[in-house]
């Protein structure tokens, strides 16, 4: 859609969160941190959704 922004990749949310992306792998095993979604065999997460869950630690609400 036009002016939307574009998926994120694991490598852009870690720079973004400033974590190694190795911590979003683990993250996702166990079931914690910003919800990727599946685009073909790609992981990728909404911008909508990373700061989502970004306001939720903030609030210290579980993830």
């Amino acid at each position: 859609m036009p002016g939307e922004k574009k998926l994120a990749t694991p490598e852009e949310l870690a720079e973004y969160l400033g974590i190694p992306r190795a911590t979003l792998a683990q993250w996702r095993y166990r079931g914690i941190g910003p919800t990727p979604i599946k685009v073909g065999r790609f992981r990728r997460y909404r911008w909508a959704d990373i700061e989502k869950w970004l306001d939720q630690q903030s609030r210290g609400d579980a993830a």
